[in-house]
This record gives structure tokens, sequence and C-alpha cells, in this order.
């Protein structure tokens, strides 16, 4: 076994095993999720309305009118500006369901103690005016979207740490037991979620009482937007690609695990571009979720599709070729296991080289080519993972062909970073082969 292998087994493996089984992050992971297929549903809809076809605006408006645009958009606001709800109540769901306590309750209560920590005004500027005046009894759905996203963690996260502790401690009010089990469990959840709602409470009077004015406030200005920038840098996103693809040769699943972490970072970022697309102002972002998931995870992490399609066209040993018939399939899906498993690309120091190296290549490249405006920004639509390349970068850029145009020449470095190490692999295959052919014929 080489030193790298036996440095990635016994050093790296065992704390990123723990880092995977972290229930909080477990939790954070999952609970997002929850809110992707709505985003999914409402980018359709973004698409709908920023076709770039020349005309379209105008003939969209001779059929259906001069407001069509902000009618189309209506499922837009009902998806995207409510990620932050559906996060928190999903977040503070799976989290107890790793507790094993009534994840139904601590989903309800963390959802409840959010609304209680965002503030009920927002600003309006009337039409034909420049001063601003406070609107009161309303929640601002900006920070029911991504920019209160971040704070729906927390307030998830705490909620049902009190909601666990309590019930734990037995402190609860326990219904006969001809009672059902609904109302029983209503009951149960009364003493624990008075808790956390007294505790958020106190919580809001005091920050209220700071210059800060409230928890978004807070969790804006020292950690999100921090995060945010650093995280939507060339030097963060080349950190992002290291993190997830070295994980992933140890056996672990690199994107859950960074993913739990930088995905509301990302989220966000992806939010910010579709706000600006809203708006018709310039796109902010170059590095967000589709960043990765579209221009950079082609095959799945490692860029692994033309790895598949080599083994499928130039492999000379029987293993390689059938793996790549195995794999080209969920490859042109972005699913590409059987060749991480199956070549093996885990603790291979072959493959392991070029599966590293070509994401982290094809990151910069991306990066560079969007910050000189050669290749579009991803517009915020929020495409499927699962999109099949080039129709993939042509749906995250609002149908711009730059953006099937980037996934291709990104397709290109990924084949050249692959193929010398390929031809090696492939040989030693071929090697072993020819050897267990030998060795049956002397039998």
């Amino acid at each position: 076994m080489s030193k790298v292998n036996v440095f990635l087994e016994e050093k790296v493996m065992p704390v990123a095993g723990k880092i995977a089984a972290q229930r909080h992050l477990q939790a954070l992971r999952d609970g997002i999720i929850l809110a992707m297929p709505l985003i999914i549903i409402g980018s359709l809809f973004l698409i709908l309305g920023f076709l770039p076809i020349p005309g379209y605006n105008e003939w969209m408006a001779s059929i259906f009118g001069e407001l069509w645009l902000t009618k189309l958009t209506y499922p837009v606001t009902a998806t995207f500006d409510i990620m932050a709800l559906v996060a928190t109540f999903g977040i503070a769901y799976r989290l107890a369901e790793h507790y094993k306590v009534d994840p139904l309750s601590a989903g309800a209560i963390s959802l409840s103690a959010f609304v209680l920590a965002t503030p009920y005004f927002t600003m309006f500027t009337p039409a034909g005016t420049e001063a601003a005046i406070e609107v009161t009894g309303v929640l601002p759905i900006a920070l029911l979207g991504s920019k209160g996203l971040f704070v729906g963690i927390l307030i998830a996260l705490l909620s049902t740490e009190i909601f666990r502790y309590i019930i734990k401690k037995g402190l609860v009010i326990k219904m006969p037991d001809g009672v059902p089990p609904s109302v029983s469990k209503s009951f149960i959840a009364l003493f624990p979620a008075a808790i956390v709602i007294i505790v958020v409470w106190l919580l809001r009077l005091i920050i209220e009482m700071t210059p800060f004015e409230s928890l978004h406030n807070i969790v804006g200005q020292l950690l999100q937007e921090p995060l945010s920038v650093f995280g939507t840098t060339l030097i963060g996103a080349i950190v992002y690609v290291l993190l997830v693809h070295l994980l992933w040769v140890c056996g672990l699943h690199g994107a859950a695990i960074i993913g739990g972490i930088m995905g509301p970072i990302m989220l966000a970022a992806t939010d910010e571009n579709r706000l600006a697309l809203q708006a018709g102002t310039e796109i902010p972002n170059i590095v967000n979720m589709q960043f990765f998931e579209i221009f950079i995870h082609m095959g799945g992490s490692g860029a692994t599709l033309m790895f598949a399609i080599m083994m499928l066209i130039f492999a000379k040993s029987q293993q390689s070729k059938q793996l790549g018939k195995l794999a080209i399939g969920p490859g042109i899906f972005n699913i590409n296991e059987p060749i991480v498993f199956g070549a093996p690309i885990v603790m291979n120091p072959i493959l392991m080289i070029p599966f590293i190296l070509a994401p982290v290549v094809m990151a910069i490249s991306t990066f560079v080519f969007m910050q000189i405006g050669f290749a579009p920004k991803a517009t915020g639509i929020a495409v499927p993972w699962t999109t099949p390349p080039i129709i993939g970068g042509l749906l995250a850029t609002g149908g711009d062909w730059r953006g099937g145009m980037m996934q291709a020449i990104n397709l290109v470095i990924a084949f050249a970073i692959y193929y010398p190490f390929f031809k090696v692999w492939d040989k030693q295959n071929l090697q072993l082969e020819k050897g267990t052919e030998d060795d049956k014929t002397s039998e």
C-alpha cells in the first residue's frame, strides 16, 4: 500500500467519517433538500419568463397583456421566496428523527420560532416618491427566502435541541393510554414548545435593544456575508472542489458532506442571481450551486463522464470495456457510483489524481471564462443536477448557447487530464487479464 493510501486511510478517513455521521450536518443537508423540488418548479416558470428569443416579450404581451411576466412569475415567489420556511421545518424534522422524538412537532415548533425571530415590518417606497415608509403587521418576504436561510438553520437546530432535551428529561404532559396517539403527541410537545417560544422571544427582545435590531441582521453581518464573500470567490470554489473530491477518494460522499456546510451559501448565491434576473440587473455571482452541479460535476463528482466514454471507446481490457458499458448510462445523468466504486477510484493512487485535478482545472476555467464574459453566468435557474451536459448549460444560463459551449470546453479539459491516467490504468487491467489467461493455460 502506497504512502498516500496509508495517509488517507489512517488520517483522513476517520475524521471524514465522523463528519459524515454528524447528525446536525446530516439534518442540515436533508432539510435543505426538502426545498429543492419547489425551487426546481419555480425555475421552470423562470425559464418561460426569460427566454432569450428576439421579440418574445412583445409576443407574450400581445397575447396575455402587459402584466404577463408578473403573473407568470407568481409561482416563483411561492417557491423561491419561502425556502427558509421550508428548510427550517425540514432541518428540525430530520434532526428530530435522529433523536427519535416526534419530528412533526419539532418541525412545527421551529417554524413558529423562526417567524417569531423575524421582524414584523418591511420598508416600502410608494410609486412617485423617494422616501420609504415602514409597513407593520407583515412578514418581509425577502427574509422568508434565501436571506433568512441562515437564521432558519440556527433556529431549527436550537429549537430541536431544546425540544429533545426537555422530552428526554421527561418534563412533558403525559396523557392516559386511551388517548389517540396524535392527541398525546400534541400534549407532549406543549411544554417543550412553550420553552422554545419563550427562549426565542427573550432572545428577540434582547437583540432589539442592540444596534443589530434583529437576529437576521446579526447572522447576516457576522456569519452569512463573510462566508458568502469567501465561498463565492475563485479560491473558495477551489477549496470546495478539493474537499469534495478528497472525501470521495476516501470512499465518502464528498458532495453530501461538504454540501451540508456550503449548501446554504451556494443556494443563497443562486437566489441572488435569480432576483437579479427578474429585476433585469447584472447577474452578481459566478460561483453558486449551478456553477458546480452543471459546469463542474459533469458525469458526477470528478467529472467522470469523459472517463466513461474513454472506457467505452478506447479501452483494450475487457474489465474496462464492461465497466464503460455499465457506467455510460448513469454517467450521462451525472451519476458516477459505478465508476467511483467499480474502477475503483476510491483509494486508487492512479485514478484519484485526475479525479481531483480535473474538477479543479474546470473550476478555474469556468470562473475565468465567466469573469471575462466569454461564457455567461448561471442565471439562478435551479436546473436538476441529473440534467445531461450541454442541455444543462443551456438551461442554467437561460438558453444562452455559450452555456452549452462552456460545458463542452470543460469536457475537453476533463478528457485531456484523464486520458494519460486512463491509458496506464487500462494497461494494468490488460496485463492482469493476460496474466490470468496464462495461468489458466499453464494449468
